[in-house]
C-alpha cells in the first residue's frame, strides 16, 4: 500500500496559524520499539522543535487535533502530519521525518522505483505483526481496552 497524502482538517498551530514544527509524528507510547525510535528522533531533533511528538496512547489524544486520525487508524499504521496539513502514512512517515532531521539518506532507498514498493510491503507485514511481536494483545483488544479506560475517565468526571 502506498502512502496516503491528504490535506488535514486541522493542524496545531502557534501564533498567526503557522506551526512551529515541520512534522507531527503520531506514535504509540505503549510500544517499547516505538518509544525507542521516538527517543532517538527526539535526541536528533536536539530541542529544535522540528518534530512534534504526539502519543496516541495518551488518554488526552484527540483525533480532531491530529488530522482526524482516529485511534484505530493510528494504531494500525504510523502517521505523520506535515506543517501544511498533509497526512503521511507508512514508510513515507519515516522518510519525511528523517529528512526533516537531516538524516534523509537513511530512508533514501524507499524512494527508488524498484526497492520502494518492496520496502512498503515489508512495513505492512511489520505493522500487522507489531503488537504481538512486542508482547501486546491484538489491535481489537487494545481498542476495546482503550474505550473502557476512556469511559471510566468520563464517569469519574
Amino acid at each position: 500500500m502506498s502512502p496516503v497524502e491528504t490535506p488535514c482538517n486541522q493542524a496545531s498551530t502557534e501564533f498567526f496559524g503557522t506551526p512551529t514544527w515541520k512534522v507531527k509524528l503520531l506514535y504509540d507510547g505503549a510500544c517499547p520499539l516505538c518509544l525507542r525510535e521516538v527517543n532517538f528522533l527526539s535526541r536528533r531533533d536536539a530541542g529544535r522543535g522540528l518534530v512534534a511528538f504526539t502519543d496516541i496512547a495518551a488518554d488526552e489524544y484527540d483525533p480532531s487535533e491530529n488530522g482526524d486520525i482516529d485511534f484505530e487508524a493510528a494504531m494500525g499504521r504510523i502517521h505523520a502530519i506535515t506543517a501544511d496539513g498533509t497526512i503521511l502514512r507508512n514508510v513515507a512517515v519515516f522518510h519525511y521525518v528523517y529528512s526533516v532531521l537531516g538524516l534523509g539518506w537513511v530512508y533514501a532507498a524507499t524512494q527508488w522505483p524498484v526497492l520502494g514498493p518492496f520496502i512498503d510491503k515489508i512495513y505492512e507485514v511489520w505493522a500487522d505483526w507489531r503488537l504481538p511481536l512486542t508482547g501486546r494483545p491484538p489491535l481489537q483488544t487494545v481498542i476495546q481496552e482503550r474505550e473502557q479506560s476512556l469511559q471510566r475517565c468520563r464517569l469519574e468526571k
